[in-house]
């Protein structure tokens, strides 16, 4: 057990599949997520009518922690690993990017971030929603983002780092929720998933899911990283703050350094930036590290300890529970200091707690 405050900066909930019924219009109950058998017997999601491509970790829900539907039960295991707060983040939710109808997107976000609302009213000082937004909309993922945020008090708003409507992170259309953003004071918080029912790195290439997943998190996250920040957005945006969540942390020192050198060499090529890209990471960004990564101690040397926050991925089953905590809490590696801030003072940080 730390002393330190722990704050589980990117923990999920599993949406009870009763929840659409209760919460969709009726006339999207048809749509609503659901699972089936397909020809070979997998276990498949269907949503919007839609097969979903098969996900290997489908049917694997007995092997999670109960409190990913039962925020009573999350509360006993979060008091077992001393973890003061976890902020909430979709697992269906992640699916959505794929949903061409912008109503029916907007009404599974709705449905969603209702019930999330609910869940996360068990412990109010202890839970913390994320909002789900229809991405396919600009307008749409406005309305719901404020609404989100001012009236549900979620403390960030979740975005697929990935292309939608064939929008990346530095298209114009953006700008206005952007600008929302800053307003609102909440983190951007990028969350990758190899759903893939989106355009998404290795998909076109590889079939092995393993290596579909392995490719689509810190590729994904690298690409949405590099158009924020070299397409001028942050720049645009001094108060948006951005955290890439999930997808280990160990790419990011790499990645800013070739960010610096590419737009220090290249960057009569691309648009003018006042500062290296580095220093726009620095000022307004966040990233998500696994509790045992080995890489850490050298993050923490090339960039310092302000921008590293703890993740446990609870309940899924390739998350460590129990011991998360412990993983970095026990780290020989790590000053005490360092593990504060990563455990949860940055996390306080990013997200108002």
């Amino acid at each position: 057990m730390t002393a330190h405050r722990v704050i589980d900066a990117d923990g999920h909930v599993n949406e009870p599949e009763g929840l659409w019924a209760e919460r969709l219009p009726a006339r999207y109950h048809r749509m609503a997520p659901g699972r089936t058998r397909d020809s070979q017997g997998r276990i498949r999601l269907i949503i919007a009518e839609k097969l979903q491509p098969f996900l290997p970790s489908l049917g694997m829900e007995q092997a999670q922690r109960p409190g990913g539907v039962d925020p009573l039960a999350r509360l006993v295991d979060m008091d077992s690993e001393g973890m003061d707060v976890a902020v909430c983040f979709t697992s269906i939710g992640l699916f959505f990017g794929g949903v061409d109808d912008p109503d029916l997107n907007a009404a599974l976000c709705r449905a969603y971030n209702d019930w999330l609302y609910d869940y996360v009213q068990a412990a109010p000082d202890r839970l913390a929603g994320v909002a789900m937004v229809p991405q396919l909309d600009v307008g749409l993922a406005m309305a719901e983002a404020e609404r989100a945020v001012r009236d549900l008090g979620f403390k960030a708003v979740m975005w697929r780092p990935n292309p939608i409507a064939g929008r990346d992170l530095d298209h114009p259309a953006l700008t206005p929720f952007l600008s929302l953003m800053e307003d609102l004071g909440v983190p951007l918080a990028l969350h990758e998933g190899t759903s893939q029912n989106l355009p998404q790195a290795g998909r076109d290439r590889y079939e092995n899911y393993l290596y579909r997943h392995m490719l689509s998190h810190p590729h994904e996250q690298q690409m949405a990283c590099m158009t924020l920040i070299c397409g001028g957005a942050l720049e645009r945006h001094p108060r948006l703050k951005v955290v890439f969540l999930e997808s280990g942390a160990g790419w990011i020192a790499h990645w800013l350094d070739r960010m610096d050198h590419h737009v220090e060499h290249w960057g009569y090529t691309s648009g003018p930036l006042a500062m290296k890209p580095s220093e726009y990471y620095a000022r307004q960004c966040f990233i998500s590290a696994d509790p045992d990564e080995p890489i850490i101690p050298g993050l923490v040397q090339a960039l310092g300890d302000d921008t590293i926050v703890f993740a446990s991925d609870y309940p899924h089953s390739d998350s460590t529970f129990p011991g998360v905590v412990a993983e970095l809490s026990d780290r020989a590696d790590l000053t005490e200091e360092t593990k504060a801030k990563i455990l949860g003072k940055n996390a306080a940080r990013l997200y108002g707690l």
